[in-house]
Order: structure tokens, then sequence, then C-alpha cells
């Protein structure tokens, strides 16, 4: 990674220009068998999309706030990416009722509705799959970015000293969450091609350094594990060596 890179979206860059077909979020959700591997290049790819539904259609602008309702999921660290590409403050497990848009999963849509901005929803099926039936009141994701730009151009370049990231109460800038990344990225002893496992959520920083910023920042990989506790300790075992895993969190 360069040292000069100071968001989220400038390590994406580096990382895509460095090695785009490389492996960067595998996702599990051992409650579903779901498993979901995104390159460098298809992530990038999904963030791009995401970001242009983010400052295209939503209309938002660097300093909105958004209420993250998710879990930790692929689709939620693109959103993260999305974020920082355009500049808008990520508040994870935010108030809703406070917020200028809400991005909700199918398990918070209720909490979600006190938004009075713009409201999306995400079904969380396998391989991003649409819901059955739209909620209403909300775009659903599934249907709305597939047709978004494969590229994405800030209309307003990202400031690094900028808000950035609210998460358990603490507000971090780009550019202090990038250099977290990088010192959490240090301790851990992530360097290039390192490859994590971790099965803790997005609802705290140590969640979300594990399960994409250090080993974003670190040029490694993540595989991410949703509802680890209910694969057996054989099969986390076999998981571990076959995805190649270098640390464990």
């Amino acid at each position: 990674m360069n040292a000069t890179d100071r968001t989220p979206a400038d390590l994406l860059r580096s990382a895509l220009a460095a090695d785009p077909g490389r492996p960067l979020v595998t996702f599990y959700d051992d409650a579903t068998g779901e498993r979901v591997e995104l390159s460098v290049a298809t992530f990038a790819n999904w963030v791009a999309k995401t970001a242009n539904l983010l400052q295209g259609d939503l209309g938002a602008e660097p300093g909105d706030r958004l209420a993250l309702l998710l879990p930790a999921h692929w689709q939620s660290a693109v959103w993260l990416l999305a974020c920082a590409s355009v500049g808008v403050v990520a508040e994870v497990g935010g108030d809703p009722a406070g917020a200028d848009l809400v991005v909700s999963g199918p398990d918070t849509l209720a909490q979600a509705a006190a938004c009075s901005g713009e409201r999306v929803a995400l079904a969380l099926r396998p391989l991003g799959g649409r819901f059955p039936q739209p909620p209403e009141g909300f775009a659903d994701y599934a249907v709305e970015v597939p047709g978004q730009g494969d590229r994405f151009a800030p209309f307003v370049p990202v400031d690094p000293e900028g808000p950035g990231l609210v998460v358990g109460g603490e507000e971090l800038s780009w550019a202090r969450l990038t250099a977290r990344a990088r010192e959490d990225a240090a301790e851990l002893g992530l360097g290039e091609g390192s490859r994590v496992l971790t099965g803790l959520g997005y609802d705290d920083w140590r969640g979300l350094a594990a399960g994409l910023y250090a080993p974003l920042a670190a040029g490694g990989s993540v595989v991410l594990c949703r509802n680890l506790d209910r694969l057996p300790q054989d099969a986390l075992a076999q998981r571990v060596e076959s995805e190649r895993v270098t640390h464990r969190l």
C-alpha cells in the first residue's frame, strides 16, 4: 500500500492498481451455507456502483450522515467503502431518526423507518438477491445497484480530515481511520498476502478493523464469517486450511 493513502478509498485504489485479481473479501454465512469470494476488482466494482447510487440517485453529499444498520457482511463492507468514496459519514448502528440516510438489513426495517431521508434496504440473501416483496418506503439495493456505473468520480474531493466513521460512540476522520487501520495491521503482524479469518461483528472498531480495514491497509485479505458459532470445530479447521488463513481473530 502507498504511504500517501489517507482514506479507505485511497487504500482500495492502491490495492486495485497493485493486483486486481487477488481475493479481497471471502464471505461465509454458516446459517445459510453461502460462500462469496470477491477479488479486489470485483469488490471495487461493487463499491463504484454503490457510490454512484449514493451520490447520484440518493443525492448524498460529503458530510451527510448515513445510519448503517447492517451485520458483518460483504455488502456491509461495500457500503463502508462507498461512503468513504463519496465522503458520507458512516454511523455504524446509528440512530436513523437523526441521520440523513439509512441503509438497513431485513431485521432492522422497523427501526430504519424512523429516518426522514432516503432509505435503502438489503435483503442480505445469497448472491445479493432482492427482496421477494420490496419493503414499503425503501429502495431495494439489489434492484437499484446493478444499473449503476462501473466507475466512480466524486463531485467533490473527499477531505481526509473530514468526519468519516462513527462506531462505538467514537468519530474518526478518514485520515485517522486509515492511520489506525495501519496501526492495527502492524500490531496483528499483517502484511502483503496475509489472510485474516474473523467471526467478529461490525458493531465495534475491533470487528471492523479485523474484518475490513486492517487487511485492506496491509495488502491482505479477509475471510469474513457470519454465524461462525454454528460451524463445528473440525469444519473450522478445514476452512482455515482450504482458505490458506494466516491469522484468526
